[in-house]
């Protein structure tokens, strides 16, 4: 019998990469979708035209292997780990990637500076205020 899936969670805010184009953005987004679905992992990625923030859910092994390959990708920089945990249930369970640009730096700006719980209990305002679609 298969052992069930111990839900944990990622926070990380980063920084597209100078030499990035901002249309790769959308490319980011794309390709998430997709192997984020075949790896059962659900999140939602916010983007203020400078910097990444993004929530990832599922399980453990696969999101560490995410985090490291998002550290490895050329066309990030900066990143942060904002918080890290076990989750009780899923937050963003009908998203495979959710993306909603904004067009103010200033809650990045304020959420990069939080960590832990406080950084989650932003971000999720933060959403909140957002009209996000996958």
């Amino acid at each position: 019998m298969q052992k069930p899936v111990r839900l944990y969670e990622v926070l990380y805010v980063s920084t597209l990469a100078p030499d990035a184009p901002l249309s790769v953005v959308a490319s980011i987004a794309g390709a998430s979708r997709s192997r984020n679905q075949a790896r059962d992992l659900t999140g939602i990625l916010i983007f203020d035209g400078m910097r990444f923030c993004q929530q990832l859910e599922g399980d453990q092994k696969e999101l560490m292997a995410l985090v490291e390959r998002i550290r490895e990708d050329s066309r990030h920089t900066s990143v942060a780990i904002l918080h890290h945990g076990p989750i009780e249930a899923r937050r963003f369970k009908n998203f495979s990637l959710a993306y909603a640009p904004i067009d103010d730096a200033d809650p990045l700006d304020a959420l990069e500076r939080l960590d832990g719980e406080p950084a989650v209990a932003a971000f999720l305002e933060l959403v909140e205020s957002l009209d996000a679609h996958d």
